[in-house]
């Protein structure tokens, strides 16, 4: 017997409890069932279950259309004589956790249970598998017991479950120390499907380096990664843009006889065409026709999307040309795409163009389609087509989403037309659409652009009061806000108020005030800020010694600028295009001043 320390709930934490658990079976034993008191199968009338009975049985899952259906045939099920196996249970079960109706699969398991239903571990495993879906894996563990209880073996899928529970809620330590003690304590042999499971979530939070190690693990051990687990490996590889790295680890899958599929080039493409490395690009595809692999729509829109991202949506289009000569059809993902290349690029008649195309090709546009499209018509200040796609939405049977909502407000309001973006937002509310951080983001920052300080302060205060995204980045907003709108005394004041209310001011809310400053030409405060935050260590970056050099040189105070220049040369901070005017500004006027120049650029040192 081995023991694993297993996570219980206990007031809504984790902690340790140790049990003894037998060591676990590789796969499911078939035969495992629960001996209870009332034991349905054990007579030999019940020892099997007739051709005219096993075709009822399979019938009505096939009638299990809806949650009402799956509880109708429960209620069957549990009233014959003989009780079906625990087998059709099990399939029950698994079609209502399909439907998604996790917690009704608890309640009906709970049932069989005060019924004295026999269970095995099948069953087991979908319970434990409802509550990991329902993100309540420390529930999850609480089944094992039943394991423990009933001597039904312990199996690699039911921990492979859990693992993946508990990255879902993003429980990572508790995941890696789970699977630690399984293989540390000998309770459980890893397969594949259990390393894919601790890579794929050390993957999604960007732990390359332990992934990495995890695969040499695997190497020395008896289960030996094959094609998935190296594609895991890969594709965080190139996601954490270690490229060269990923491209040995190919070769080395190769040299192992390990056969790279199409996912593998898929992974490498993406990378190589984020770092815009387009001739490697037709190297992955030349390999791969050499391998007989050949490149999926998938692959192809990365390549497109790529393409777009790079401001050439004409290559792009070129290229999906050229997969439907190869007869690989695009999808909405590759018109989306394209449509958003030439968005990018301001070219709203070209991605409009695109997007009729596609519904020329009877290709159904989604939410991201609009959306796209939408966006693009705001970024040009073409709201009137941009409130008619919004309308086209609610037609074509979509359900405008919260990005669609949070596009059209900051539209509306990027052009002055304030009134509209206030019925627009109560229109939003009225369709059950729940603003987001985004959304408040968008309507202070308009507010404050459009001078509806009042407005602004409003909307803050309501979020103060109902404690919604009360964070740092909304109290700079409303500073900047109110510095911009001329209320320095009411920013100052919102400033002071952070400490009390356990909020540290970062960079970005000390430039705003220094920048605060300098707008009301109160330079000694702005220079007591600078040293304030140094002194609170939160050290300035180069956007603050920009915005305190141009206010300092708008204000000629040549002496004071020439010290910042020293301190952002030792820094090697560089000057944006707003300081570089000034400075030239005051230069042209006193040419004595020249001098600074080789200050101002600190590469020019030798």
């Amino acid at each position: 017997m081995a023991r694993v320390a297993i996570r219980y709930p206990r007031n809504g934490n984790t902690f340790i409890s140790f049990l003894a658990f037998p060591r676990c079976n590789a796969e499911f034993s078939h035969s495992a069932s629960v001996i209870t008191p009332r034991d349905y199968s054990s007579s030999p009338s019940n020892t099997s279950i007739s051709i005219k009975g096993k075709l009822r049985v399979s019938n009505r899952f096939e009638n299990v259309k809806c949650f009402d259906d799956a509880v109708s045939v429960f209620r069957q099920m549990v009233r014959e004589q003989p009780l079906p196996s625990p087998v059709s249970f099990s399939k029950l079960l698994k079609i209502m956790v399909n439907m998604k109706h996790y917690s009704d699969v608890v309640s009906l398991f709970g049932e069989m249970q005060k019924l004295g239903i026999p269970t095995n571990e099948f069953i087991l495993s979908i319970v434990i598998n409802s509550y990991c879906l329902m993100h309540r894996a420390d529930l999850g563990f609480s089944v094992l017991a039943i394991f423990f209880k009933t001597g039904i073996p312990f199996n690699v899928v039911t921990f492979n479950t859990l693992i993946g529970g508990l990255f879902a809620e993003n429980k990572v330590k508790d995941a890696v120390h789970l699977f630690k003690k399984l293989t540390r304590e000998n309770i459980c042999e890893p397969n594949e499907v259990m390393y894919a499971t601790v890579m794929n979530g050390l993957s999604k939070r960007g732990h390359t380096g332990k992934i990495f190690s995890l695969l040499r693990l695997m190497e020395q051990g008896s289960t030996k990664p094959d094609t998935c687990i190296y594609n895991i490996v890969i594709d965080a590889l190139c996601k954490d843009r270690m490229l060269d790295d990923a491209i040995n680890l190919l070769n080395e899958m190769k040299q192992k006889g390990v056969p790279p599929d199409i996912i593998t080039y898929s992974s490498l493409i993406d990378g190589l065409c984020k770092f815009g490395q387009w001739e490697y690009v037709r190297t992955m595809f030349d390999e791969m026709v050499n391998l007989n692999i050949y490149p999926t729509v998938y692959t192809f829109s990365i390549v497109i999307n790529g393409l777009c991202k790079e401001g050439k949506a004409e290559d792009a289009e070129e290229i999906m040309r050229h997969m439907i000569r190869k007869g690989v059809e695009p999808t909405v993902v590759t018109y989306n795409a394209i449509v958003d290349g030439y968005r990018l690029r301001g070219q709203m008649d070209r991605a409009r163009r695109i997007f009729d195309s596609m519904i020329d090709k009877s290709i159904e546009p989604n939410i991201i389609s609009y959306n796209t499209l939408i966006n693009g018509y705001c970024k040009k200040k073409k709201l009137d087509e941009a409130m008619q796609l919004f309308l086209e939405i609610s037609r074509k049977g979509f359900k405008p989403d919260i990005f669609t909502y949070n596009i059209i407000l900051q539209g509306l309001l990027g052009v002055g037309r304030s009134d509209t973006a206030q019925k627009f937002f109560a229109d939003m509310l009225s369709a059950g659409q729940r603003p987001d951080f985004c959304t408040h983001s968008i309507l202070l920052v308009g507010y404050f652009k459009n001078g509806l300080v009042e407005e602004a302060m409003s909307l803050f205060h309501k979020l103060e009061r109902e404690g919604e995204d009360n964070d740092i980045e909304l109290y700079n907003i409303v500073i900047d806000g109110l510095c911009k709108n001329g209320k320095l005394d009411k920013a100052y004041a919102i400033f002071e108020k952070l400490s009390l209310i356990g909020l540290h001011p970062n960079v970005i809310v000390y430039t705003t005030m220094i920048n605060g400053f300098c707008l009301e030409g109160l330079l000694d405060e702005a220079k007591d800020m600078l040293r304030k935050m140094e002194d609170d260590g939160c050290l300035p970056d180069n956007v603050t010694y920009n915005v305190i050099m141009q206010g300092f040189l708008r204000s000629n105070r040549i002496g004071e600028t020439r010290a910042f220049l020293k301190e952002m040369t030792g820094k090697t901070f560089p000057f944006d295009t707003t300081t570089t005017e000034l400075l030239i500004d005051v230069i042209a006027k006193d040419p004595s001043l020249l001098d600074m120049i080789p200050e101002f650029h600190p590469e020019k040192k030798k």
